[in-house]
């Protein structure tokens, strides 16, 4: 089976799939963070929307998936520029891996074979345009943490090393996810991811015996089951585009903008972003329900996962972060 599982055939979640959704509208919101129980649909999720969405115009063996010949890195030297339509990338960065393979080196085959200076490119290449996903990121190295943190911030890719001074595009929706009771992400990481959710086993027998139900027609009758939820799949597809091409024209009142920073001042969020994120975010959901002005209810939509992992711990609250958001909006947006 080459399909992923269907994106609309994922049982509850609703918080994840919503979340990644408004990714999908507006990618400058900066990823997202799902941490919670193993087995929970984290990674089949993001490849289940990368599928849903319409391909990605590339040119023909462009290692950074540009979209047209003018795009293309010079040491790239491509002998053709025809182009092609292909799925969009969803690339997995695994715990251990080298900064190397990461970022991309010197090509050492050509090296010893040919006497030449290549450039291969890494897994942010590869990721351009795209998804990068990181399981179990709370486990990640620290040096290739920091390496993530400066190509989040400038969407570009430096390499300097080996002789070879080389720049590409490297700009991706980074998902990660995780278990917390393995270990905590490092602040720095985890403010530079958009949203933040938190996904749990269902408790219900009926949730359950669904979710087992559907997993159990996909791999022993794959291809009735794909044509069940293709109808699905493409209404969502087609509210994604509805949505982009709608975001653009949606305009915060003053009002708004009063709010969202009235939200996070009395949250006390660290730093400007929780304001920028949670204004993005109520605009895509907005866009998402094809709205035609942001208000409050898609501010209260979306505090909780644009700021739950933005908060300070207070150890005196037993409450869990996105009870706290939603304690706070209730009074502020009352």
């Amino acid at each position: 089976m080459t399909n992923p599982f269907p994106f609309s055939a994922i049982v509850g979640q609703d918080e994840m799939k919503t979340a990644m959704i408004l990714t999908a509208i507006d990618p400058g919101i900066g990823g997202v963070l799902v941490f919670g129980d193993r087995g929970t649909g984290k990674s089949t999720a993001v490849r289940a929307l990368a599928a849903l969405l319409p391909p990605i115009k590339v040119v023909k063996g462009c290692p950074v998936n540009s979209e047209t010949a003018a795009q293309v890195p010079g040491w790239a030297n491509l002998t053709s520029h025809k182009t092609a339509m292909v799925p969009t990338p969803v690339v997995d960065l695994p715990l251990g891996v080298t900064e190397d393979r990461v970022t991309g080196a010197l090509d050492i085959e050509k090296a010893l074979t040919k006497g030449e200076k290549a450039f291969q490119a890494g897994l942010l290449a590869r990721a351009n345009r795209g998804y990068l996903y990181i399981d179990e990121v709370n486990l990640l190295e620290d040096h290739i943490v920091d390496l993530l943190l400066d190509v989040a911030q400038s969407g570009e890719n430096v390499v300097e090393r080996e002789g070879l001074s080389i720049r590409h595009p490297a700009r991706f929706v980074l998902v990660g996810s995780g278990n917390p009771e393995e270990g905590e992400l490092r602040p720095q990481l985890l403010d530079r991811f958009g949203l933040s959710v938190e996904v749990a086993s269902p408790k219900d027998i009926d949730t359950r015996v669904e979710v087992i139900r559907r997993r159990d027609a996909f791999e022993n009758d794959n291809s009735a089951f794909m044509l069940r939820w293709q109808a699905e799949d493409a209404a969502i597809r087609e509210r994604i585009l509805t949505a982009r091409k709608g975001i653009k024209s949606l305009k915060a009142p003053e009002q708004t903008l009063r709010d969202v920073a009235e939200l996070c001042l009395a949250l006390g969020s660290d730093g400007l972003r929780g304001e920028l994120t949670l204004l993005k975010a109520a605009r895509a959901f907005a866009a998402w329900r094809e709205d035609t002005a942001i208000g409050r209810d898609h501010i209260r939509a979306v505090a909780a996962m644009s700021l739950r992992h933005r908060l300070r711990r207070d150890p005196l609250d037993e409450a869990g972060s996105g009870a706290r958001v939603s304690r706070v909006v209730q009074d502020v947006l009352a």
